[in-house]
This record gives C-alpha cells, sequence and structure tokens, in this order.
C-alpha cells in the first residue's frame, strides 16, 4: 500500500501541531512497512526536518505567497503523486494544496481520507477568506472524502455542517513517540532561562490567541498572593501575542516572574516539561492537544481548559479540567498548586495513561485498517 500523506507544512515552528502530526504519521507507517510519500509546500522546511524524513519521498513544492502558504501551481508534479498513491489523506482544511491535490484525485478517480484535525470551524483570523473557500470547493472536499478522521470526540460535531454523519467519523487521536523525550536535564533549563530553584507553570505552543496565553496570564497574575513564589513561562513561538502578553506583565508588575523561551527544539521541549511543576494548557478552541502527551510521557501534570479535547485528564486524575476563561484558569491553578504531592501523583498518573494508549506503535494500527477498509469499499 503507498500512501500519499499531503499537508501544507512539515515545519514544527510555524505548522504547529498538524505539521508534527503529518512527520509523526509517515514515520510510524513506514516503520510498519508501507510506502509513503509526502506532499508539502518548502515554506522554512528546515534540513533537519528532511534528513528525518528517511526512508519517505519528499516532495516540496515551491512557495510563492508565504502567509497564505500558496505554492507555484505544480499539476503535473501534483498529478503524478496522485497517480502513483493507493490513497491520499489530507491533513488541515483551509489550504491551497488540499484543493489542488482533491481536483487530481477526483479526475483520477483515487480515493482519498481527510483529517481537519480541529480546522474545520470559522474560527480566528481570516473568517471571511475561509467563508468563500468552503463555498467554492471546501465543502465539497470534506462532504465526498471516503473516509473522515477526528483526533477527538469533540471534533466529531464540527463535521456535521459539511454533511458527514457522526457514524462516518473515525476517531484517531494524536499520538507519541518515547524516543523523541528523553532529555534529564532540567536544571541546565532552570539556568539558562533564569529560574534557578524558583517552581514554575509552563505554556507550551504558539503565542495567539486561540492558544489562551492571554487567559492564563491574567489567571497568573491573580494568584500572586497565594503563589507568589512561582514563575510562568511561556515556551513557543510568536503567533501575533508576544509584545502584548509583555507590556501587560509589565502592566501587572510580575514581569520578573515571566519568561519568553521563543520555540524550543526537542532536546530543550523535554527538559523544560521536566523541570516544570505543571503544564498549563489554556486554549479557547484545539481539537486534541498534543502537548498534553508530550507532558505527560515526561510524567508532568496538566492543567487544561474543556476546550482541548482531552477531558480524560480528570477521569485519570492526570490533572484538572477547567472552563475556557480566566476565572477557570484561576479556580484550577489554586486547588492543583495546594498539594505538592498531588502533583507528583497526578504526572505518574498521566505518564502511565499516555504509555499505555497513545504511543504511535499503538495508534498507527489505526490508520492502516482505515486505509485498508477504504480501499476495500467497506466504508
Amino acid at each position: 500500500m503507498r500512501i500519499l500523506n499531503v499537508n501544507m507544512s512539515l515545519d514544527p515552528v510555524s505548522g504547529g501541531g498538524t505539521a508534527e502530526r503529518t512527520f509523526q504519521i509517515n514515520r510510524s507507517l513506514v516503520r510498519a512497512g508501507l510506502q509513503c510519500d509526502v506532499l508539502t509546500i518548502n515554506s522554512n522546511l528546515a534540513c533537519e526536518r528532511i534528513k528525518q524524513l528517511n526512508g519517505i519521498n519528499l516532495i516540496a513544492l515551491e512557495c510563492l505567497i508565504k502567509r497564505y502558504y500558496i505554492p507555484r501551481l505544480s499539476q503535473r508534479i501534483i498529478k503524478d503523486a496522485v497517480a502513483n498513491a493507493d490513497i491520499i489523506h489530507l491533513m488541515n482544511h483551509w489550504t491551497i494544496l488540499n484543493a489542488l491535490v482533491y481536483i487530481s484525485a477526483r479526475r483520477q478517480n483515487k480515493p482519498y481520507v481527510v483529517c481537519p484535525a480541529g480546522a474545520l470551524p470559522l474560527f480566528g483570523r481570516s473568517q471571511r477568506i475561509k467563508y468563500l473557500y468552503n463555498k467554492f470547493i471546501g465543502n465539497k472536499i470534506i462532504s465526498n472524502a471516503n473516509g473522515h478522521i477526528a483526533i477527538s470526540r469533540n471534533e466529531i460535531a464540527q463535521f456535521e455542517p459539511y454533511g458527514v454523519a457522526a457514524d462516518k467519523i473515525t476517531v484517531i487521536p494524536n499520538g507519541i513517540d518515547p524516543e523523541d523525550f528523553k532529555s534529564s536535564d532540567a536544571d541546565n533549563f532552570r539556568r539558562k532561562f533564569g529560574l534557578n530553584d524558583s517552581p514554575f507553570i509552563l505554556f507550551m505552543g504558539r503565542l495567539n490567541a486561540i492558544k489562551g496565553p492571554d487567559l492564563l496570564l491574567y489567571a497568573f497574575r491573580n494568584l500572586d498572593e497565594a503563589f507568589s513564589d512561582y514563575h510562568l513561562v511561556f515556551a513557543g513561538p510568536d503567533g501575533g501575542m508576544l509584545n502584548e502578553l509583555r507590556k501587560k506583565s509589565e502592566e501587572m508588575k510580575i514581569a520578573n516572574r515571566v519568561h519568553f523561551t521563543g520555540y524550543l527544539g526537542e532536546e530543550e521541549k523535554s527538559s523544560a516539561y521536566l523541570a516544570a511543576n505543571l503544564l498549563a494548557i489554556p486554549s479557547r478552541q484545539e481539537a486534541m492537544s498534543i502537548v498534553v502527551l508530550e507532558a505527560g510521557i515526561m510524567g508532568t501534570p496538566v492543567l487544561l481548559t474543556n476546550r482541548c479535547g482531552f477531558d480524560e485528564v480528570k477521569r485519570i486524575r492526570g490533572g484538572k479540567v477547567v472552563q475556557a476563561s480566566v476565572e477557570g484558569l484561576q479556580k484550577g491553578l489554586l486547588e492543583i498548586l495546594k498539594d505538592s504531592d498531588q502533583l507528583k501523583s497526578m504526572g505518574s498518573n498521566l505518564k502511565r495513561h499516555v504509555t499505555d494508549n497513545y504511543t504511535w506503535e499503538r495508534i498507527i494500527n489505526k490508520y492502516v485498517d482505515l486505509y485498508r477498509r477504504v480501499l476495500s469499499n467497506k466504508i
């Protein structure tokens, strides 16, 4: 079986969770003995990421307009990539690349599956453009797919406006590769970012509105009296809010306890999780947060909103789930930080749950099964 995986970006900095998911899926499929081609755009495609795609055929189109990931039109390249595949996997939704591959797949009568990964709602910037995209082609891409993938049960309802019934959707969650998270140098991370021995709350992700870093900053400020020894670390690339967050922390007179690390590579990321007392995920909207799994594999407890697609954290006592608001986060932080023994227990529970259920070695079998069902017309 040969799979063509399509995503506009493989860059973990600008491409976010879908870029990482695409990379991990391809790597795991090859390990499972399948053939994979990856079609992407060469914007911010680093040499290191290309090297990591060992055994995978990479097809990278030239980027014409970086902001919207518009590729140079390469009909022959796309046509050949589609022709060589047994099945096509479209990741994300609001992309010109997906539209071009969809058109070619329909012309060649090739089956394809879609995994929007939380991108279906009209949320965030450029909503008018998204509306027009759906009107002209986006709705067809989703409704005509041979298979539909949600990464959490929370995402199933997002397919309904596109005319896809819940019983047609396969839930396949994000996964984690424990081999990517082996760092044990928490002290070096603390020294580098001036944390010394102070306890700290970690935020990991892009600094933009959908991720809710502003909500977390306000909630942290309101804990000043109860937990004045705690620091807050924002780890991740700027998504448009860095200057605002810096300014607000100065106005709140807590800038000496708020740190901005920028994007962290794999080794520094795992060190950050290991050093942190708690990972906070204040997202306003998310299908399933990958950083829950990253924290879990390192044994770090989490506080997350009920918009992250991982409410099972509460059931397995691996952390707390709260409302996506300043008040919800503040209440959750107060409850979870008051007992250090509870934090350690939650971290252990989450690590065991992630290890038992969310490694890519387990998750990838669900993809292979879906592809086979589509190819045998059993879905």
